[in-house]
């Protein structure tokens, strides 16, 4: 290419870019970027990809319908995703290298320690930085305190929270008249806490009969040997464990507890998934109870279709974890957007006070006075697949989970004691 060419290419490639930059130019705007902060590695990786594969299912599907419409024209979603390595400081790292990253929307729910570290870096920030303000919508970080004392005008929780999902649980125990003597056992953090003391309070309530015959805390995710607290369980004549353990620290419990001989029946938030049921095989038949948003074998043509769906895309047995309330957090946000007609983020805080949405069969809605949201719950029980009400086995182990009660979201809700502080 000679001198000449090349300067006439040169002025063509300028004035070009001097038009897009003038006023009123229309160009595509970037996708919208959604920032997933989530341990990626160390002892609960697979709870973060896990986590990670239902939110690019959820990014998917909005994508494949066109994006989210906003008055410029649609803008597709971005998920990346940031390491915290398990830990509140290298959360506070990413939650920065997300925001020098453009990003403006946070996800993270996986320990209610790193949400509280989240939320009061994002109450500083945005008080400090107008102009990057953040959003912090969370999936599982369920310790009460967060939207009660501590909630946030920047923070939505799409999880039941702890009291919520004791409460669900205690519906199914209260009417067990066998049950004499219960173990209190979590991780020693804000949310295990939690989770013992509202089964203690619930206990004195609904069944003071029963006697609580062990209450214990654990170092969270540092435990690799389960046998020892196992056989303090087994030695205690409990007939029932109350646990909100999660990830490893449930899987190691449980498969511990099998081998230690224990018989008696595990209360979980989360033991219907992350190789809890193959680790305790035949032993946790009737005996593994837990608590979610929503079970495979809820039997509605749509929910089948859901589940379905998710494993179409996600095919493999161990990749095998949805959640509806993840799938609902996305299309909420994706509502707040169109609504507010922009991504500014007071205006899509306010949209998202008034989300209520439904997917597969299954609604919800966020309650404005605290960012919770409200959605119905389920307890299931652990049973063969191929038994009555057990279509869908968890992670090709067999074993599903049979849907036994069903709490809507009017009973679901409960009062809360926070008190926002609002933006002008």
């Amino acid at each position: 290419m000679d001198t000449v060419r090349r300067k006439a290419l040169k002025f063509a490639i300028a004035a070009i870019g001097a038009a897009m930059a003038a006023p009123g130019f229309a160009q595509p705007a970037g996708p919208i970027r959604l920032a997933l902060i989530e341990s990626m590695s160390g002892p609960f990786a697979n709870t973060g990809e896990a986590v990670f594969r239902n939110l690019l299912w959820a990014v998917e599907r909005v994508n494949a319908r066109g994006g989210v419409k906003l008055p410029g024209g649609a803008r597709f979603l971005q998920l990346d995703r940031y390491d915290s390595k398990g830990q509140n400081e290298e959360a506070l790292s990413a939650l920065r290298a997300a925001m020098d990253d453009g990003a403006r929307i946070v996800l993270q729910g996986n320990s209610s320690a790193t949400a509280a570290a989240l939320i009061d870096a994002i109450e500083k920030n945005n008080e400090r930085d107008p102009a990057r303000r953040v959003l912090f919508l969370n999936y599982s970080a369920v310790d009460p305190a967060l939207t009660n004392e501590r909630c946030s005008f920047w923070h939505f929780r799409f999880d039941a929270h702890a009291d919520m999902r004791v409460t669900a649980l205690m519906d199914v125990l209260k009417d067990d008249k066998a049950l004499q003597r219960v173990y209190l056992f979590g991780q020693d953090y804000s949310f295990g806490q939690a989770v013992l003391r509202e089964s203690r309070r619930q206990l004195g309530v609904l069944r003071p009969d029963v006697k609580i015959v062990g209450d214990e805390l654990h170092p969270m995710g540092r435990v690799k040997d389960f046998a020892p607290y196992a056989s303090k369980i087994l030695a205690s004549g409990a007939q029932a464990v109350i646990t909100g353990n999660w990830g490893n620290d449930l899987t190691l419990l449980v498969k511990a507890a099998r081998e230690a001989g224990f018989n008696g029946t595990f209360y979980t938030f989360y033991g219907n998934a992350l190789g809890a049921p193959a680790a305790i095989g035949d032993a946790g038949i009737g005996r593994v109870i837990a608590v979610a948003d929503w079970l495979p074998n809820v039997q509605t043509p749509q929910s089948e279709a859901f589940y379905r769906s998710f494993r179409e895309r996600f095919p493999k047995a161990a990749d095998d974890y949805v959640h509806m309330r993840m799938q609902l957090m996305i299309e909420a946000l994706a509502q707040a957007i169109e609504r507010a007609g922009s991504v500014d983020t007071v205006a899509v805080a306010r949209a998202l006070e008034k989300a209520n949405v439904t997917l597969s069969g299954q609604s919800g809605h966020m309650r404005a006075a605290d960012h919770q949201f409200q959605q119905s719950l389920v307890v299931g029980v652990m049973d063969k697949q191929g038994t009555p009400g057990v279509k869908f086995d968890v992670e090709g182990s067999g074993y599903g989970f049979r849907v036994v009660k069903t709490i809507p979201a009017s009973r679901a809700e409960m009062p809360t004691s926070c008190r926002m502080s609002r933006p002008d």
